[in-house]
Formats: C-alpha cells, structure tokens, sequence
C-alpha cells in the first residue's frame, strides 16, 4: 500500500495548506478547512518507459508494435531496463481541517487513495521480440508483477515547535482496505530448442475485496475439462463481487521534524507511511509448479478418414498444446478466506532550504525523496526555486532527477486571506510525435489541485 502522493513541488511553499501530507512537522499558515473532494487532489503516473519504446512508425507513417519484424530487435531492447515499471495513483482527499491549539497546529483528514503499479523485467520482452535465435535459446527473469490496491484512509496530525529552531510533528494513519490484487511471477524459465520447447513458471496470486468477492475455479464453476489437474484452475471470467465490504484494517504513522540550523538554512527530515495493512476474506492462488513440455506432435492425422481423426488432426492438436501451456502459467486457487499483512509502502523525505540573502523572498531547496515498495521502490533528488512576491502569493518551479528520469515541476499556490488554491505537477510531458501526437521519453505526469478555505491568523 503505497503513501498518499502530495506534490513534492510544494515541499517548501509556507503557504501551501497540506504540507502535513509531506512533513507532518509543518504546520499551517491559518486555520483551514478544504472543499469536500476538492481540497487536495491529485493523480499521477510515473514509468522508466515510455509509448515510443513500444510503438513505431513504419514506412508509411502508420504505427505498428515492437513485435513487428521491421523494428530493430537492438533498437527495441536498449531502450529498456532491467527491470521496467509503471506507476499510477489516484489520491482524493473527501474532507480535510486544520486548526491551531494544544500548544501546535492539529491536522483531521478523510480521503481515498487507488495505487496500481506493473513490473516488467526485460527478460520477458528479450523472449517475445527475439524468440529462438539457436539451437538451444533459454530465458530466466523474475518479478513480474502486477500490484493494486484501494484504501480509505483517516488521519490525525499534529505538529508542535519545541524551541524557536526545532519543531516535530507526528501523524497517526486508520486504513480502511477496498481492495487489493496482487499477482507475481517469481521466476520463469524458458527453453527453445531443436528438439523441445520447456516452460517453468512459479507464482502466487492474492485478492482481496471483502466477503461480497467470488473467485471460483473450473469444478466451481461447472466449466469442463479435459485434466484433472485444471479443476482448481481460476476461472477468471466467472468471478463475481455481490456485495461492498471492508477486506482490510490497517495502521500507519508519519513522522517528521525541522530545525533551523542557521539564520537563512532550515533543515527538514519526515518519514511516513510506517505501518502495515492486513488484508481479510483473501483468495490465494499459485502456479502449478510444473514443467510444460513439447517435444512435437505425435500420429498427426491428416485425412478424416484416419482412425482418431477428431482427436490427432493438427488443429486439435495446437490447441492441446495451447492448452497445456496455458495451464503451466495460469493460477490456481489454493486457499480463500485467509488474512494476509503486508507492510505500507514507506517514503522518506530530507529536505535543505537556503533563504537568498540578495532577495530575501527567494529561497533555494533541495528534497531527497526515497520510496520504498519492493520492485516499485524508487529514489529521488529535487532542486527547487521558490519565490513569494507578495503574502498572498508563492511559486516553485523545480527539476528532479529519479529512478523514472528527469522531469521539471511547478507549483502556484495563492492564499489570500480567507482562501486557498493550488495548482500545480511533478512531471510535465513537453516533446510529442506528430501525427498522432505521442509522448516521446518517460511516460511520466502528474497533476496536483486543490482548493480550501482558510481562517484565523
């Protein structure tokens, strides 16, 4: 379960009203409360691919695949990494109050976060594009992941100034599980030879959406089958989900604290999203474990007239093979209504900002930000300018350099008194191909917004 994502470009904007989200030792500038499901959303996705690493243009300007034999199999796998990653999230915060008292400023939030992530190992697409190249190809590569979940989330903050240079803050997290579906090839090998194709896969499988979810297999469903062994095989298209409930409860902390280390350099540290998600009424699932081979097809009919014509004529026999493939890589249920714990996706935050002494509503920042998910764990530094003109007016626009690439972000926050609204991204897109018009590089963007109200002083 990965943290609530607030822009990181409004890491060092005072005026920005849900700092907390990032540091909870910021406190507010007044008093707020946001718009119902307006107040801070945001939706992200971030990739180290991108559309152009598998689309083409043929000679004829029309676009084809990377599959397609007239794109350089080198071209293709050069641009991909070891391991390649898709990240999306969708963050909304339904209700949001901050207000000074008991010594510091308190922080009461509801919201909802979606998180899907995809890990591709290069591995995979090596054995898709180059196939057998000899008389005995073979292919090994591991997590290959598919993760997504879907939480509630009610938070309690408070930030508190201990001295007139440090201030703590700390923030205490109730989840409350949606949904979650995570799907993992451990390892899979393949064998391409002269005289035999063998495929080994071992994987699990974990869903959980509450009691109202039905996973059944082929002998649940009543489908037919010719093995045995596929009766516990996951019948993916009769799956049902009858009724919401709860499939989880989890717990979470963040904590964070600055100190003004000299008159113009304050230094900020924050760790959040410690905890963990235990996920109920969970469908568990695995590979058979099994290895599939094929070393040819034996007594191929090919007049009707043949004795067992309908069992061995060369189209039965593709799709036996098809068949008991398939069955080698697909999931089958090996338990239901089991509990599962897993930990929150934890993020830390160090942050250094330099007041300019030439302009002194100027300062300089830089965040170092390291997410820690598994194979979706990704590290980053960010550089920023930050600029408030007039009290009611700051901007940042900065460059980071991550995991994911580079991207340039910007943030405009106005806060006049009695009001609060942002605007702003991490990750911009800025070339695109012509006709039809593609992102070229990263597939990475995002989009921050919100509006509050703001009182007191």
């Amino acid at each position: 379960m990965s943290a609530q994502e607030t822009s990181r470009s409004a890491y060092f904007l005072d005026g920005y009203s849900f700092r907390h989200e990032l540091n909870p030792a910021f406190s507010g500038e007044r008093n707020y409360i946001s718009m119902p499901a307006l107040g801070n959303l945001n939706i992200g996705a971030m990739s180290n691919v991108g559309v152009n690493t598998f689309l083409y243009k043929t000679g004829d300007g029309q676009l084809t695949t990377f599959m397609n034999s007239s794109v350089d199999a080198g071209e293709f796998l050069g641009k991909l990494g070891k391991n390649n990653k898709v990240n999306i999230n969708a963050d909304i915060t339904i209700l949001s109050a901050g207000f000074k008292g008991f010594g510091g400023f308190n922080t009461v939030s509801v919201g909802t976060r979606v998180n899907v992530g995809v890990n591709l190992p290069k591995g995979l697409f090596e054995f898709m594009k180059l196939g057998q190249t000899g008389h005995d190809t073979q292919y090994n590569f591991k997590n290959l992941t598919v993760n997504a979940n879907s939480a509630a989330e009610i938070a309690l903050g408070h930030s508190h100034r201990i001295n007139d240079k440090l201030e703590v803050g700390a923030k205490v997290k109730f989840l409350l599980g949606i949904g979650s579906a995570y799907a993992k090839i451990n390892e899979m090998n393949v064998t391409l030879s002269d005289t035999k194709w063998a495929i080994t896969a071992d994987g699990e499988l974990n869903m959980a959406a509450g009691s109202g979810l039905r996973v059944p297999t082929k002998q649940e469903a009543g489908k037919e089958y010719d093995n045995p062994d596929q009766a516990s095989e996951i019948e993916w298209g009769d799956i049902e989900y009858d009724s919401f409930g709860l499939s989880g409860f989890g717990l979470g902390f963040d904590l964070g604290a600055t100190y003004q280390l000299l008159p113009d350099l304050k230094l900020s540290a924050a760790v959040r999203d410690l905890g963990f998600m235990n996920w109920s009424n969970n469908v568990k699932g695995a590979t058979p474990g099994k290895t599939w081979t094929f070393d040819g097809f034996d007594n191929i009919a090919l007049d009707s007239d043949q004795p067992g014509y309908e069992d061995n004529k060369i189209g039965e026999q593709f799709d036996n093979m098809w068949d008991d493939m398939q069955e080698m890589i697909n999931f089958h249920k090996t338990d239901e209504k089991t509990s599962r714990a897993a930990a929150l996706a934890a993020t830390i935050h160090l942050g250094a900002e330099y007041n300019m002494p030439f302009y002194r509503n100027l300062t300089g920042g830089f965040l170092f930000t390291q997410h820690i998910n598994g194979p979706f764990s990704w590290t980053e530094g960010r550089f920023s300018a930050n600029v408030k003109p007039v009290k009611w007016f700051d901007a940042s626009v900065n460059y980071g350099a991550s995991t994911y690439g580079s991207s340039f972000g910007w943030m405009l926050n106005f806060h006049p008194r009695g009001f609060n609204f942002f605007l702003g991204s991490d990750h911009m897109i800025f070339n695109v191909t012509k006709s039809p018009s593609l992102p070229v590089g990263k597939a990475s963007v995002a989009f921050n917004m919100g509006i509050n109200f703001t009182f007191g002083s």
